[in-house]
């Protein structure tokens, strides 16, 4: 099968890896933004735009107030999807898998990197529940900033989820719509990749 060029390698994660840093090189906002897809208990999909915020050596990092929709949807299911789509590649790398937290040392390690608004807020929003208004939001903030200080921990909801692939198609456009796309799949993150090109 010939996969030369940008589809060339044997690691999916290295392929992403240089797609993403490609990106980042030409897209105007957001080059890490993915549309997570979710699903409630009674089956109604959910999607999102969050931030990827890492690609492992087998897994894509992104973090969340535990107690949002998307965190109970995760935690009840233990499957997520998302798509990154580039524009100013004219690409897009789609993925499905299973899920894990990541709420250890390097959660602790990213919180700890974020702006301080940034923790003082993660700390302030019931993420997804109902706010009687902005104000409340802001007052809740300026609590938090008095009694959580300068240096707030990492919030014990709040913190990483890893999405394990059992699936990833990688696609890049074509001349008159006849796209290139390879689905890389497997049983289980322990398995070997079975590789496809598949029809545009």
């Amino acid at each position: 099968m010939d996969r030369s060029g940008i589809f060339e390698g044997d690691d999916p994660f290295a392929i992403a890896r240089a797609w993403l840093t490609e990106a980042e090189a030409q897209e105007p906002n957001d080059s890490n933004a993915i549309a997570l897809a979710t699903v409630d208990p009674q089956g109604m999909p959910n999607v999102r735009m969050v931030l990827l915020k890492e690609i492992e050596d087998d897994a894509f990092v992104f973090y969340t107030n535990y107690g949002s929709a998307k965190g109970r949807e995760i935690a009840a299911s233990g499957k997520a999807a998302f798509v990154l789509h580039w524009k100013s590649l004219r690409r897009q790398i789609r993925v499905r898998g299973t899920v894990t937290r990541e709420d250890g040392p390097k959660a602790d390690a990213y919180f700890a990197s974020r702006s301080l608004k940034s923790r003082l807020g993660a700390w302030a929003s019931r993420q997804s529940e109902p706010l009687g208004s902005r104000e409340a939001l802001m007052a809740e903030a300026a609590r938090v900033a008095v009694t959580k200080g300068p240096n707030p921990p990492r919030p014990p909801f709040w913190g990483g989820f890893r999405i394990t692939p059992v699936e990833i198609e990688f696609w890049a456009d074509g001349a008159f719509r006849l796209h290139d796309r390879f689905r890389w799949r497997r049983i289980d993150d322990g398995s070997a990749w079975d590789i496809t090109r598949l029809n545009p």
